[in-house]
């Protein structure tokens, strides 16, 4: 008897086992087969604009994090379905890629995402997710890089190659010059975005250098430093901080605090300040429940952007910031695996929704692509930002 109730308090005395890794937690998302593959943004969520819904940016976020992780066969998948998206758009034949497809396996012409509204009996899609912004065909081109990086096959680089020449009529020289935004709506007349972001120029500005970095060509140089100059022209001296962009005038700074804005030009190697004033601003505005909002509209926590800081925290050597930040990560675990979005049932980001401007951008807390992608790369410490 002694020996069965010593058993037992060894048995419930014993450490819990350790959470899976973000990096296994990523390669779990794929199923067993090796076609081409877009991952759900939003893989448990129900019937509207976000089921099966496969955002660019975030598959682009999970191939960095898959090459930090090692996963070079998972990384392919993702990149060989960007190349298929690139030549078999139901419509354009230029090189763009959309915001979004469907996601799972890929046909041709690939499928885009929509949702069936039972109430009108008729087939949407969202004009968000059918259009081509700038930053989304930037982290994009950062991911068929890396992979290129990874793989030396010149079908990535040539892809990115492609899909930069396209990013390139966006070039503005009034103001503080940079890139506009892409455009907005559906096939054959979308609407040109007139605003310029603060993060699509870093996007930009990193990957028109790691370009010039994959194929020599100098020509890149002068478009990745308009970007930068771009980004720089938005540093405001009294917040130490970044305004997000310039609004539809072009000219004009939004001075809304985001943390993207803050985070990424430090990460990209554009920064105006050190990263130690930056992050200063960062804490002093957008601390919330151990991590950070995505924007000085506050209300809850960003589970993604908190792993921006802590990549950042990482980089920085700042590694007890980096472990505390974590940790608040770590309580951010769906029960199923991966990672919620915000804490919070909607997180306000400060910015309207471009498809009903009565509505605000949310984050929601649902299980999301996106923070599981980042924090693989705070476990990895990988700048997804890097040009080589």
């Amino acid at each position: 008897m002694r020996w069965l109730l010593l058993a037992a308090a060894l048995l419930f005395s014993a450490p819990a086992a350790a959470a899976p890794s973000a990096c296994s937690e990523l390669a779990a998302s794929f199923d067993a087969a090796t076609t081409p593959v877009f991952l759900a943004s939003y893989p448990t969520t129900g019937p509207g604009p976000l089921q099966n819904t496969a955002f660019l940016y975030d598959n682009a976020a999970a191939v960095i994090a898959l090459i930090g992780c090692n996963d070079i066969i998972h990384a392919r998948r993702i990149g060989d379905a960007m190349l298929l998206a690139q030549d078999h758009d139901r419509f354009w034949h230029d090189s763009r890629l959309r915001n979004a497809y469907a996601a799972g396996p890929l046909d041709t012409p690939v499928k885009l995402s929509g949702w069936w509204d039972t109430m009108q009996n008729r087939w949407f899609e969202d004009s968000y997710q059918v259009a081509s912004d700038n930053g989304n065909m930037a982290w994009a081109m950062l991911a068929l890089l890396t992979l290129h990086r990874a793989t030396q096959d010149a079908r990535y680089r040539d892809a990115a190659v492609r899909l930069g020449e396209w990013t390139l009529q966006w070039q503005r020289h009034n103001g503080p010059g940079g890139f506009a935004g892409g455009t907005f709506d559906q096939e054959p007349y979308p609407k040109q975005n007139t605003w310029r972001s603060t993060e699509h120029n870093t996007d930009l500005a990193a990957a028109y250098a790691a370009i010039e970095h994959a194929t020599g060509d100098r020509r890149w140089r002068a478009a990745s430093r308009a970007a930068g100059h771009f980004v720089r022209a938005m540093w405001q001296p009294a917040c130490h901080c970044y305004a997000v962009g310039a609004g539809l005038d072009g000219v004009t700074p939004n001075t809304l605090f985001a943390l993207d804005a803050q985070i990424w030009p430090v990460l990209a190697h554009l920064n105006t300040a050190p990263p130690a004033t930056i992050l200063a601003s960062v804490d002093a505005k957008l601390a919330q429940s151990g991590g950070y909002a995505y924007s000085e509209a506050l209300q809850g926590l960003w589970t993604e952007g908190t792993a921006q800081v802590a990549l950042l925290a990482a980089l920085s050597r700042d590694m007890a910031k980096a472990a505390t930040l974590s940790r608040t990560i770590g309580t951010m675990r769906t029960p199923q695996g991966g990672y919620y979005a915000s804490d919070v049932p909607g997180l306000p980001t400060g910015f309207m929704l471009d498809t009903d401007p009565t509505k605000a951008r949310q984050y929601f807390h649902i299980r999301a692509l996106a923070p599981l992608a980042w924090a693989a790369l705070v476990e990895r410490r990988f700048n997804p930002f890097a040009t080589r």
